[in-house]
């Protein structure tokens, strides 16, 4: 087995840099432009707190999608599981990320999972608070909380692109809407959405992220265990058959760790009880998983026998 160190990382970062020119930047992201296609950074801290990083681990995007474990984890706080998958499916999807067509198409009106659009919007809508303001003001809190990083922020511009560029999303809130699934405001859920997936991060942010799942949900000062077991377990679960979008069964058979992608290029990984990865590669495929970023995930779970279905 390869041993962890920043060597190490740096060797893998360029190793997995060539795959970057299969994929694409995000254009509707601010500030997202061809110069950006080459970076690649990685962020790794260990359950013993060790940290390691490598390449451009200092580049900042959006969340986007990554921002679908944070708001998962509020709303089963918030509900408990079995409410929470009254209004959501637990179950893989073939199609893209913001298919409408499975909303319509099948035995039940439901999104499939909480890591499609569709299914991130109505878990917005589960988490309680009197406004928006308040419900994104206890998303930043608890983000802020679990990254060690006081000075998160959203940005402005990306979320007024988000709204900008919303019109897909909007279509299938009102559409969730007008069957039931989503009973609460819509531009209320939207909001906080756009919102949600706008707060920039770096690597070492992401990489706390699945750090704190995998140290079983304690808080990173002062241990208190800020989400059950039993939650935690649906999270990673779900971040393994759904997290990478419709490439998540070919992640969970070559990567085997709990992954979730964004389309600004960022990548969440969570290794129970060993460490947290945060991956930042802004070429992104067709099915919006960074190409490089993608690549150096299963790099590193091939040479650090990160794979939790079994260790050669």
């Amino acid at each position: 087995m390869q041993e962890l160190t920043t060597q190490y990382l740096e060797e893998a970062i360029e190793d997995s840099k060539p795959y970057a020119s299969s994929g694409n930047v995000n254009m509707n992201i601010p500030d997202f432009d061809e110069t950006m296609k080459d970076r690649l950074g990685v962020s790794i801290i260990t359950t013993d707190q060790d940290s390691y990083t490598a390449g451009e681990y200092n580049q900042y995007v959006p969340m986007q999608s990554t921002s679908k474990i944070i708001g998962l984890m509020l709303a089963l706080q918030d509900f408990g599981k079995d409410r929470v998958f009254q209004t959501v499916g637990m179950e893989p999807m073939g199609d893209f990320f913001n298919s409408i067509s499975q909303l319509e198409s099948y035995d039940t009106n439901k999104p499939f999972n909480p890591m499609i659009n569709a299914g991130a919007i109505a878990i917005a809508a589960l988490i309680k608070g009197q406004s928006v303001e308040n419900r994104f003001s206890r998303y930043m809190n608890f983000l802020k909380e679990i990254t060690e990083h006081e000075d998160l922020q959203m940005s402005e511009d990306v979320y007024e692109a988000e709204r900008a560029n919303g019109a897909r999303n909007r279509s299938l809130a009102y559409f969730m809407q007008s069957t039931g699934t989503l009973v609460t405001d819509v531009e209320e859920a939207l909001d906080l959405y756009f919102r949600m997936n706008s707060v920039m991060m770096c690597c070492e942010d992401f990489a706390r992220i699945g750090l704190f799942l995998a140290r079983g949900g304690r808080s990173p000062n002062s241990e208190e265990k800020l989400i059950p077991s039993h939650h935690l377990r649906t999270v990673k679960a779900i971040m393994m058959t759904s997290g990478m979008y419709n490439s998540s069964g070919h992640y969970a058979v070559e990567a085997g760790i709990p992954c979730k992608s964004g389309v600004s290029g960022s990548i969440i990984g969570s290794i129970p009880g060993r460490m947290g990865i945060g991956v930042i590669g802004p070429a992104i495929d067709e099915k919006g998983n960074s190409t490089a970023g993608g690549a150096l995930i299963k790099k590193l779970s091939q040479d650090l026998n990160l794979n939790m279905f079994g260790i050669d």
